[in-house]
């Protein structure tokens, strides 16, 4: 009989670091962990990589870092098709305002599904021995999506890993994870996302800016970076931002009512269901 594998998708966030504890405490129902997976796609904040650093002293379990390399550059390179047209292959949910003034949201975005989903496919593949075209069902993984965020949970498109939610099927919201941790005594993890997703709640720009500045000012560099860049692109006409008000980053007081509206995405319109946590 093959080996049967549980494996963490961690995202360093507040559910997937509050499943990975309880885990390494043997808490997570009747389930043992052979390994965590983070993948990295180079422009997490500082905080979330100490935060990680110290995360992984506290588990009983490896936690492999992958990467496909660093996604602000993937989506800033240009590339040529033979007939010379300019083009751009990665992609973030970013918003577009034409030249007409017509606002709206670019139709398709790889940035989960290429630094996300198959680095960590591509790792548990080499790790849990996995052989081409295999229907076995052999590895469980384990991604932290809590029981407030249900309409996030996707199953596997591939036959040998199953998908599974501890934290839903244990009820946790988001707010139990982080009374889990103050009553074991850990400290409270970073959000987990690109510094510049334009996922962001208007509060966590409003954090990164006051709390975090330096990495505001990363994200401020990207959207000017990215408007360049599709600038120079063939097949993309409107100028890209990252916040729904189409306004520079630098621009926005993200505590007024006119800007509030970014609030409401909050990761519920994310693909796959893997970022932010």
């Amino acid at each position: 009989m093959s080996k049967q594998w549980n494996v963490i998708s961690l995202g360093a966030g507040v559910q997937s670091s509050t499943m990975a504890l309880m885990a390494s405490r043997g808490e997570l129902l009747d389930i043992q962990v052979d390994f965590a997976i983070f993948a990295d796609t180079q422009d997490e904040s500082k905080k979330v990589y100490d935060w990680l650093d110290w995360l992984e002293g506290q588990l009983r379990f490896p936690v492999y870092r992958v990467t496909k390399g660093k996604l602000s550059e993937h989506v800033l390179m240009m590339r040529t098709k033979k007939n010379g047209a300019v083009y751009s292959k990665s992609d973030v949910p970013f918003y577009t305002l034409g030249k007409d003034g017509s606002e709206g949201m670019i139709p398709f975005r790889t940035c989960t599904a290429d630094f996300k989903i198959q680095p960590i496919l591509k790792e548990l593949r080499n790790r849990c021995g996995i052989k081409r075209g295999q229907k076995v069902q052999t590895v469980t993984s384990l991604i932290g999506i809590s029981y407030d965020e249900q309409q996030r949970m996707k199953d596997s498109r591939d036959a040998w890993v199953v998908n599974r939610w501890p934290l839903v099927e244990l009820k946790m919201r988001r707010y139990d994870c982080l009374e889990w941790m103050r009553r074991n005594g850990y400290p409270e993890p970073p959000r987990s996302s690109c510094v510049y997703c334009p996922f962001h709640r208007n509060a966590e720009w409003r954090r990164l800016q006051t709390k975090e500045p330096e990495e505001f000012q990363k994200a401020v560099k990207f959207e000017r970076d990215l408007q360049v860049a599709k600038a120079k692109n063939d097949e993309f006409k409107s100028v890209p931002f990252l916040h729904n008000s189409r306004k520079p980053l630098d621009q926005i007081d993200f505590r007024s009512d006119v800007e509030r509206g970014q609030g409401l995405l909050d990761f519920q319109d994310e693909c796959d269901g893997m970022c932010g946590v």
